[in-house]
């Protein structure tokens, strides 16, 4: 097969209001970028529906690259042969070159991960075994290669370097690597590595792909963690990186920024400062390259032992390995845990899971785990949950809360505005009143109370007469709420 060079490439999640936008960028500076790489859903006709801006993928504007981050590289079980054969339409129809993934659990039963904070495999034989199931199961059905990528590893959890760990799933599968620079990081510093460290004997003829993106580390005591947040500039030490390692890669086909949440000017500079280190695009051939068969591995690999990584990831289990790292991980899917659930459930989370303590129970509960075993929705979960903590604290404040959230998922249907039989209009004052406490606290101290959520409580326990007509709706999965008069229904 050969194998042609893309060159360098931006990022994009198709969300209109999420900047940057590649096209203009390559319109405004010709040349500056060869190509687009988007995640959008493994469904063409679920891609096309999720966002407007899917109909430039498909005018080929640009050469586009396909990063799902919806397909499944680990996890207890494999992905649906059905759902592949999606996967591979989609790759056919939009002509993307190869298929790039991250290496970890994605979702249960098509059940994201909060913040799609996917669960990084263990760097361990049981986990490589695993993954090499996974990515042979992929492939076989798959009529373009599959890439692999190095996943973020903040919790050191099993004894292999992550660069061993993707050398030998390079060797077990055939498939080439995306190396992303960030991700490495992450693990030389949860181990207390140089940056470099193990790339000496890792198979560099393998790599096709580096991904550049932005971050943040954290210092905790004599400990430093990065997280990997592409809105966060780029870290000087992996544009260091990058410059050093491209003359060293032989078969590198393309660099791409992921730069989601930049405006089109900052990447635009950051792509300035990258493109003399990448090759132009070329069509000549880097190296042949045959794509593996399935593997009946797969049907004996160890799935199910996915099931301990989760459990020691959400705090089931106790973490021997990494207890620090595992609590600093665990921080990060909590942070984009609580924003999901604020969307839909904004006075009963506060109230109920408004610490830490509160909200890693949550994550660590039975009906929170039935997301991903059963495929129950994050909704679902946090309902059956409150209904049981309501039940045991007995709190009118509670009652209150769970009584108008689960009111406004009716009343939204019906478009119209209805009438709630109390005013909560404080209520949702003094939330909002909160947030700018806690956000100002936060940003000057670096930690907050563990509760604050008294004056909440207070109103939700005292609220105005009713009826109170409002209307409900949820705009991209967070509550809105659009009041007339108390009273007296809106035109």
């Amino acid at each position: 097969m050969t194998l042609r060079r893309l060159g360098l490439g931006l990022t994009t999640n198709l969300h209109p209001s999420v900047p940057p936008d590649p096209w203009a960028v390559a319109e405004a500076s010709p040349g500056l970028v060869d190509f687009v790489e988007y995640s959008a859903p493994l469904s063409l006709d679920e891609a096309r529906a999720s966002s407007a801006q899917f109909c430039r993928v498909e005018r080929n504007e640009l050469p586009v690259l396909f990063h799902p981050v919806h397909l499944n590289l680990d996890g207890p079980e494999l992905e649906p042969v059905e759902t592949l054969r999606a996967l591979d339409a989609h790759a056919r129809a939009v002509g993307t070159p190869w298929v790039g993934n991250d290496v970890g659990w994605w979702h249960g039963r098509g059940t994201p991960f909060s913040g799609y904070h996917f669960v990084s495999p263990s760097l361990d034989a049981q986990s490589l075994d695993r993954c090499v199931a996974h990515a042979l199961h992929v492939q076989a059905h798959l009529s373009v290669p599959l890439y692999l990528e190095n996943p973020v590893t903040n919790a050191r959890r099993g004894g292999m370097h992550v660069l061993d760990f993707m050398a030998a799933l390079h060797a077990q599968t055939g498939s080439g690597l995306i190396l992303d620079l960030g991700h490495l990081f992450s693990h030389q510093l949860a181990r207390g590595l140089p940056l470099e460290s193990g790339l000496d004997g890792f198979p560099l003829e393998a790599v096709r792909e580096v991904h550049l993106a932005g971050g943040v580390v954290a210092r905790h005591g004599a400990r430093h963690t990065y997280f990997d947040d592409h809105a966060q500039p780029v870290r000087e030490e992996l544009f260091a990186l990058l410059e050093s390692l491209v003359p060293r890669l032989p078969n590198l086909q393309a660099v791409t920024l992921e730069l989601d949440g930049h405006p089109d000017g900052l990447a635009r500079r950051t792509a300035e400062r990258v493109r003399p280190w990448v090759p132009r695009p070329s069509s000549g051939t880097l190296s042949t390259a045959s794509l593996p068969a399935g593997h009946e591995a797969a049907a004996r690999a160890p799935l199910a032992s996915a099931w301990e990584g989760y459990d020691r990831t959400f705090g089931r289990t106790p973490e021997q390995d990494d207890p620090e790292g595992a609590r600093l991980e665990l921080d990060i899917r909590l942070s984009a845990l609580a924003e999901e659930l604020d969307g839909t459930f904004p006075l009963s989370r506060p109230l109920l899971a408004g610490t830490r303590v509160g909200l890693a129970a949550f994550a660590a509960s039975d009906a929170y785990r039935e997301c991903f075993s059963v495929g129950r929705a994050l909704q679902q979960a946090w309902g059956r949950w409150s209904r049981e903590q309501a039940r045991e604290v007995r709190d009118p404040a509670v009652e209150a809360a769970l009584a108008f959230e689960a009111w406004a998922q009716m009343a939204a249907q019906r478009q119209v505005p209805q009438a709630f039989p109390v005013d909560l209009s404080e209520a949702f004052f003094a939330l909002k009143s909160l947030r700018r406490h806690l956000g100002g606290r936060a940003w000057a101290t670096g930690e907050l109370p563990d509760a604050v959520t008294g004056a909440l409580r207070q109103v939700l326990a005292r609220p105005g007469p009713g009826p109170w007509w409002v209307q409900p709706s949820f705009e991209a999965g967070k509550l809105e709420l659009r009041a007339s008069r108390p009273g007296r229904p809106s035109r």
